[in-house]
């Protein structure tokens, strides 16, 4: 019995002292560094010493440009594809026009109608004027009354303008057939530049509104307005570079930039500067970074390249920096803080 509780002793004991030794592994274990996770590709580097940093998107030279319709119709066909470059003028989609022609043949029979009625006009004119020259040509005029000649040549004068209105009805016939054309001209859209088209948000049997882009979207729900289509000049690209406000002092258009290439830093390309917005607006494009201010004010800046110089695709976010003087401690608007002596 004393054996048996010697020996239950020592496995406690035991158990005790592998306790121990666990948790002292443990809490050293755990006061040991942690090791920096590396990115899987490590990010842009600026060449220059002193710089401006800020997110760009790629644009088409023209700016983007979101397609709309001058009416409201059920599209019929679309006539192009994405990614298609098309020249000014290709037609790109066709709407319903049937309500439209039909309303043209309408204005082209008035048209007709108006001419048949000039015609019968002149008829009428015609009639009048033989008919007042009948007793007009008389040398001896007591055969006919003086009321029978002033009717006579009254009805030359009303005939005269019958012509005129007739003659008007057939431009304002002309005029109506015009519209009706012009009308169904609308119902299929056109490139309005050499472009590339970009994005088709619009099928056939869908029903294309006029103001696609005005839609409200005070609620979080609310879906995006979006363009018909999405079309731009591709011969160079654009980046457009959000510019801090606290930055904007420093920009100078005549310094570099060079853009880098988001997820491979090995493509990256020169800038050229084409044009400041200068009103400075709400940043509205966020890189998801925790430290970026969703409140502050950019000044957009464009620049171009050539789009062969990397593989990069049209609304992709870059880096961008560019080259600006350094930032000095003692300088302040107005000029240098005054030295204490």
């Amino acid at each position: 019995m004393i054996r048996k509780k010697i020996n239950l002793n020592r496995i406690l004991t035991v158990i005790a002292i592998i306790g121990i030794l666990s948790g002292i592994y443990m809490l050293v274990m755990d006061l040991r560094p942690v090791p920096v996770s590396q990115p899987i590709i490590p990010p842009s580097i600026s060449p220059y010493k002193h710089f401006i940093s800020g997110a760009g998107i790629i644009e088409s030279a023209s700016e983007n440009i979101g397609l709309g319709t001058m009416v409201s119709a059920v599209v019929t066909k679309v006539l192009v594809k994405k990614g298609e470059i098309v020249t000014q003028g290709t037609p790109l989609f066709n709407l319903d026009s049937r309500q439209a022609v039909a309303d043209l043949q309408v204005k082209l029979a008035q048209l007709e109608s108006a001419k048949t009625g000039l015609e019968q006009a002149m008829a009428s004119l015609k009639l009048a004027e033989d008919e007042f020259k009948l007793v007009d040509v008389l040398t001896d005029k007591r055969g006919v009354t003086k009321d029978e000649l002033i009717t006579r040549q009254d009805n030359v004068i009303i005939a005269k303008a019958g012509v005129d209105n007739a003659k008007a009805l057939i431009k304002t016939a002309e005029a109506q057939v015009k519209e009706a054309q012009v009308l169904v001209g609308f119902y299929t859209v056109y490139a309005p530049i050499d472009c590339e088209i970009m994005q088709i948000n619009v099928h056939p049997g869908e029903y294309a509104a006029t103001n696609p882009l005005t839609i409200a979207t005070t609620a979080p729900s609310a879906p995006t307005p979006q363009a018909l289509m999405l079309i731009g000049n591709v011969d160079t690209y654009h980046v457009r570079v959000d510019v801090d406000e606290n930055d904007a002092w420093r920009f100078k258009k005549d310094e570099p930039a060079v853009v880098f290439l988001r997820g491979n830093p090995e493509y990256h390309t020169d800038l050229k500067f084409q044009y400041i917005e200068p009103y400075v607006i709400p940043k509205a494009s966020l890189t998801g970074d925790p430290t970026e201010s969703v409140d502050t004010r950019v000044l957009q800046v464009i620049y171009s390249f050539d789009p062969k110089a990397m593989p990069v695709y049209l609304g992709q976010e870059v880096d961008v920096y560019i080259r600006a003087d350094k930032i000095s401690s003692n300088v302040r608007y107005g000029g240098p803080l005054p030295v204490s002596r």
